[in-house]
């Protein structure tokens, strides 16, 4: 019976760990090198530095690349390996060469010949391409253009159209696209294709923690709920999208930036020289020419004393160090030591 017992806690132990192991990638440049690869939570090199460029892996485990010399796109597992598709030389969203789509849902967009569709994490084309443009997915919902119609797309490839006063549909964010009317107002469309809030913005930005921002007819920016609703009254010349974790966002009162969060209270940091957006909770400064991070109630909680810093994600920061890269968590802690010519975020694999 004691055996048993033992067994079943070694079994139990054994589960639990496989439950909640989690892989972690990022690109990185390793010192002297003029090429990229791939790094774990660790720092340790997993694929070998050999891109010219290269980009974030997916939750699906995939990361698109694009060979210069060949000029074609593929994708890449968490091995190096190329992902096998049914269709070749097709091309990929590339966000002005800062960034490629890459997987979102499952799906990635994929152009063949001048027409978009969806490839799914199998390297099969999932919807078929016949769009004339088309967004990423975003919890499941794609909006994409075909005959000058706009559509709002689910993973199934089912279409569902919207009202014909959406003359610019962009993509969607916590179940709200924005949308702009012929009158040259904003408002936003639901996933089920119907305008959830009419346009009677002068301009709107994404819904992130159940708010948007959006400017009235003074052009002064608030924050609005699903119905539209002032949740904080129009008052400020500028602000971003909320932090879901912190629940703040940045704002903007005349020249100086600041912060209000969700039920309008704000805060204002006089402690720094610059104001980022708050992430996992905490928010970049920056003092004496040297970068760190404070909290919600504007206290520094990791020190000014890095040469440059990326926002947290997943719980982890690149921070730049004699002229390195690493890694540090939320207190601040060195998790991979500053060894990298070049980083990004550590993007979390399922």
């Amino acid at each position: 019976m004691k055996i048993k017992f033992l067994f079943s806690l070694a079994l139990f132990a054994f589960l639990s760990c496989a439950v909640t192991a989690q892989t972690y990638l990022t690109q990185v440049k390793p010192a002297g090198n003029k090429s990229w690869g791939y790094a774990n939570s660790k720092g340790e090199l997993v694929i070998p530095a050999q891109y010219a460029k290269c980009y974030k892996f997916s939750s699906e485990g995939l990361a698109p690349i694009y060979d210069t010399e060949k000029r074609q796109y593929y994708f890449i597992n968490t091995k190096g390996e190329t992902l096998t598709t049914e269709i070749s030389g097709f091309k990929l969203m590339d966000g002005f060469g800062a960034d490629l789509s890459g997987f979102n849902s499952g799906l990635a967009p994929v152009k063949i010949g001048e027409k978009w569709g969806y490839m799914n994490a199998q390297g099969k084309l999932a919807i078929q391409a016949k769009y004339d443009k088309v967004s990423d997915f975003n919890e499941g919902y794609a909006t994409a253009i075909s005959g000058g119609k706009h559509l709002v797309l689910d993973t199934k490839g089912t279409e569902i159209p919207v009202p014909a006063e959406v003359v610019e549909l962009k993509e969607f964010s916590g179940k709200y696209a924005p949308f702009r009317a012929a009158d040259k107002k904003f408002g936003f469309v639901g996933t089920d294709g119907k305008v959830a809030v009419p346009a009677q913005y002068e301009s709107v930005g994404y819904f992130s923690g159940g708010l948007a921002w959006a400017k009235d007819a003074e052009r002064k920016l608030g924050y609005i709920n699903s119905k539209g609703e002032w949740v904080i009254k129009p008052q400020f010349t500028g602000g971003k999208e909320f932090d879901s974790e912190s629940g703040f966002a940045r704002i903007k009162e005349g020249e100086q930036w600041a912060y209000v969060s969700k039920t309008g209270e704000i805060l204002r940091v006089t402690d720094t020289q610059t104001y980022g957006d708050f992430c996992n909770g905490l928010a970049e400064g920056k003092k004496d020419e040297k970068v760190g991070f404070f909290n919600t109630k504007g206290v520094w909680v990791i020190a000014p004393q890095f040469e440059g810093v990326r926002d947290f994600k997943n719980g982890f920061a690149a921070a730049k160090l004699n002229g390195k890269w690493g890694f540090i968590d939320t207190k601040g802690n060195w998790v991979v030591q500053p060894q990298f010519d070049g980083i990004k975020d550590l993007e979390l694999i399922k």
